[in-house]
């Protein structure tokens, strides 16, 4: 397992949170009892499967909804 800080723009509204929270959860590869979305820090963390799922693909879902993603960190979880 792989685990992500994902730095997003700010985050304006609390519905954002859920919204954010079900995509990443709805990744295949996503450890869904891992993702966390902080409001205040407008940060995302969770674990995922890295033969199963990419950072970029995790990005990608989080950008869809229409949250720029300012940058990325993967480390060992």
């Amino acid at each position: 397992m792989q685990q992500a800080t994902i730095n997003l723009e700010t985050l304006s509204c609390p519905s954002c949170i859920q919204k954010i929270e079900s995509a990443v959860k709805g990744l295949n590869g996503v450890d869904k009892d891992s993702v966390k979305v902080m409001f205040n820090s407008s940060k995302v963390k969770a674990n995922f499967d890295a033969e199963a799922l990419t950072i970029e693909a995790i990005e990608k879902a989080i950008e869809d909804l229409g949250y720029p993603v300012i940058k990325s960190k993967v480390r060992a979880a």
